[in-house]
């Protein structure tokens, strides 16, 4: 069994760690992103990863910062890995850091590289209406995901599915992944695979980015936007000077739209002259549909100002939405 660093931060690495666990190697140290103030009195709150590390009794390090941190490589070279396994941590990783172990320090990352390198890969496969990615892992040089890589799994993205919902698959795939390359690397015997020079980045969301573009995007497109960001910030968009959040949305055809609510043929002339966001129908038993290019929306989910998530149905129970206003 290899003796181990594991350093990551947030629940998507935490399936890596349990796996490596279990596969019986011996981790040494977990290193994870020191405690957060989160909620209304600014508690400090240990990273998931930590979590898992204290119930199952690990040795856990908290640096502030890796970079130029001379007391925290000193312990890691004491430790003397074989191999520092590295997912979703959040910091860079000096040169010195990278040369510690033996058998070199191996990454986690949630795509199919060179496509999406960088720190939200699962978020913009899903932005991009991408009907595949996956999970490759590499070894790590001092570039942004440029190492060698060595295993890649490829899965396929639901027509309907959020980041939530492939964050949470691929973080299993992840783990899985990672005890395999961890076999391969123990009996010599992990293949190293160029990247090239073409790539893809996947930068950092931001909050910008969420509210919703009637204007330029088409349906299909605001769909990926809603799916992309749910459940990290969701998708807004404002009504009659009210922030609205979609969570979860469906793209009909303007026969679907019919199917649906027949009494919109008569109307149906007037369509292709209405401003996208205009709202066609709302009603708590048959829900919101909205005019979109290329496109209608049906909003499923929905989260009102000050308010939680919930169906759309619940929603129009307690507020008032009429037909003809408009979402800007």
């Amino acid at each position: 069994m290899l003796k181990i660093v594991f350093m990551g931060t947030p629940d998507f690495a935490v399936e890596s760690l349990k796996k490596v666990y279990e596969a019986g190697h011996k981790i040494e140290a977990v290193v994870t992103n020191p405690d957060r103030p989160k909620g209304r009195g600014m508690k400090l709150i240990p990273s998931p990863v930590k979590v898992f590390a204290e119930e199952h009794e690990l040795n856990v390090l908290q640096p502030q910062k890796v970079r130029n941190n001379l007391e925290f490589i000193e312990e890691i070279k004491k430790i003397k890995p074989d191999v520092i396994c590295v997912v979703a941590y959040g910091k860079i990783l000096p040169k010195e850091l990278l040369e510690i172990p033996k058998l070199g320090c191996i990454n986690v990352h949630g795509s199919l590289l060179p496509k999406y390198r960088g720190a939200a890969p699962i978020q913009w496969a899903v932005l991009n209406g991408d009907e595949e990615t996956g999970i490759t892992t590499m070894y790590m040089d001092v570039g942004m995901d440029t190492g060698d890589m060595i295993l890649k799994e490829k899965v396929t993205i639901g027509e309907d599915e959020t980041t939530g919902e492939l964050w949470d698959r691929l973080s299993e795939i992840g783990g899985n992944l990672l005890v395999k390359t961890l076999k391969l690397i123990e009996a010599g015997k992990a293949p190293r695979e160029k990247q090239g020079e073409e790539y893809t980045l996947a930068p950092m969301l931001n909050k910008e980015m969420a509210k919703i573009d009637w204007e330029n995007k088409n349906a299909v497109e605001i769909k990926n936007l809603v799916r992309g960001l749910n459940p990290i910030m969701g998708a807004y968009s404002y009504l009659n000077g009210k922030k609205i959040k979609f969570w979860k949305i469906k793209v009909l055809s303007n026969d679907e739209l019919e199917k649906d609510y027949p009494e919109i043929k008569e109307y149906e002339y007037r369509l292709p002259g209405l401003e996208s966001g205009t709202v066609l129908l709302s009603d708590s038993k048959k829900g919101l549909y909205i005019k979109a290019k290329n496109g209608i929306i049906k909003v499923l989910e929905i989260q009102g100002e000050n308010a939680r998530k919930m169906s759309t149905q619940e929603f129009l129970r307690g507020n008032s939405i009429e037909a003809g206003t408009i979402f800007e």
